[in-house]
């Protein structure tokens, strides 16, 4: 499973044959959460609330790469970094 960016103790990632929705997979500590790329809605899991909230942040910065990484994902290719939230 790629890991696409990571901050904040926080990794993001995105699996190779994914099911739709467009989605990505945050992890912290023992949390984990699929975030829906297009509505940045939780769509299963959960997060520390502060740790969702720079999860959303990064993602809304972030959303034309994530759908681009998501294609790749879905042509089996391996998706690209991401920069991390500062």
């Amino acid at each position: 499973m790629p890991t696409i960016s990571t901050f904040f103790g926080i990794v993001i990632q995105m699996f190779w044959r994914e099911h739709a929705p467009p989605h990505f997979h945050a992890l912290y500590a023992e949390f984990e959460a699929e975030i829906d790329i297009r509505t940045l809605e939780v769509i299963r899991g959960e997060l520390p609330r502060r740790a969702l909230a720079l999860v959303l942040e990064w993602a809304s910065e972030h959303r034309s790469e994530l759908m681009e990484n998501w294609a790749l994902c879905q042509a089996k290719q391996l998706p690209k970094r991401i920069e991390p939230l500062e």
